[in-house]
């Protein structure tokens, strides 16, 4: 009888402990959240962000504000939220960059597997491969067959040393065995300028900067990065199976993450209103017209992303021997 006494009170805790914590998070949020987006207004993983907060701010009842934080390559915001009160109602608005790519290039001021909660994917950015028109290969398996049978020959652009697109061009190059020399520039924009003007040979930019140029003829597209064709350009194959390459997957990614020690039931009860939200028809069609694609996860299956998009991406920078200036 005096165990059952002690096993009692202690069930009786751990059930009173979960109704707490379900309350907890029924509760949440009762007053404005913040999204920090660590990237200039207009930037992809600020509307992508933007377009969620909205479904966010519906479902939930309290406004979502988005503030704009740019700066040292996403560092300057990250590093705001990763201070933050860990009490759900400071997020921030992650992507590849500032959380998978720059610890494996430069110092920044926290540790993104240690500082932040993750919450869930947004959206998915694919990428694809591009030449001007009148490039010599009529395929993808036609640009690896000429590009390998001529080491250094051939030119490939990107929007900077380091940035998504530079490592995508590398891993690309890697698994095809190409050699080719890398044209740096300071954002995409100009780095498909040059390979419109034929000034560059290829490059692999975000579906959202080359589907116009694509449909205008000024772009010919040979794939895209991901596993599954874009919802932007469904005609255009991906290159896993255009360039005879199993394998060849890459997305830039955009989620949501939170100060670390937010409570789960926080981080689990935002996951599960963003995959709510990137079900519905309009959000779809917002991101179709971007170049994006809607994707959403628990919190565990973020964590486990993160985890692994950063050993991926710093095996890349090591296999090129990427260097970049602090």
């Amino acid at each position: 009888m005096k165990i059952i006494n002690r096993v009692v009170p202690a069930a009786l805790a751990a059930a009173l402990l979960a109704a707490s914590a379900a309350a907890f998070a029924q509760a949440y949020p009762n007053k404005p959240v913040r999204l920090i987006v660590p990237w200039p207004p207009g930037q992809a993983t600020d509307l992508a962000a933007r377009i969620v907060a909205e479904k966010l701010s519906q479902a939930l009842g309290q406004p979502f504000v988005v503030e704009n934080k740019p700066g040292a390559g996403g560092s300057i915001g990250s590093d705001q939220v990763a201070k933050a009160a860990p009490d759900g109602y400071t997020l921030l608005a992650a992507s590849s960059g500032p959380i998978s790519i720059m610890p494996n290039l430069q110092k920044i001021p926290y540790e993104p597997l240690k500082d932040f909660a993750p919450v869930s994917l947004v959206a998915a950015a694919p990428f694809a491969l591009v030449t001007h028109p009148n490039f010599p290969a009529a395929t993808a398996k036609d640009l690896v067959a000429l590009v390998r049978a001529n080491p250094d020959k051939y030119t490939y652009s990107s929007s900077g040393t380091g940035a998504t697109a530079h490592l995508f061009v590398e891993l690309f190059n890697s698994m095809a065995q190409l050699k080719a020399r890398h044209v740096p520039y300071k954002g995409s924009a100009p780095a498909l300028t040059d390979i419109m003007g034929g000034q560059v040979n290829y490059g692999i930019e975000t579906v959202a900067s080359v589907v116009s140029h694509v449909k205008s003829g000024k772009l010919k597209a040979y794939g895209v990065t991901t596993a599954k064709r874009s919802s932007a350009m469904p005609e255009v194959p991906t290159l896993a199976e255009a360039a005879n390459l199993p394998g060849y997957d890459a997305a830039a990614w955009i989620g949501y993450t939170a100060p670390a020690g937010t409570p789960r039931e926080i981080t689990g009860r935002l996951s599960a209103e963003i995959q709510k939200a990137v079900q519905s028809a309009d959000l779809k069609q917002r991101y179709v017209t971007l170049g994006m694609e809607p994707e959403a996860n628990t919190p565990e299956e973020l964590g486990a992303l993160m985890r692994r998009e950063q050993e991926r991406y710093g095996q890349i920078i090591r296999n090129a021997g990427i260097k970049v200036e602090n």
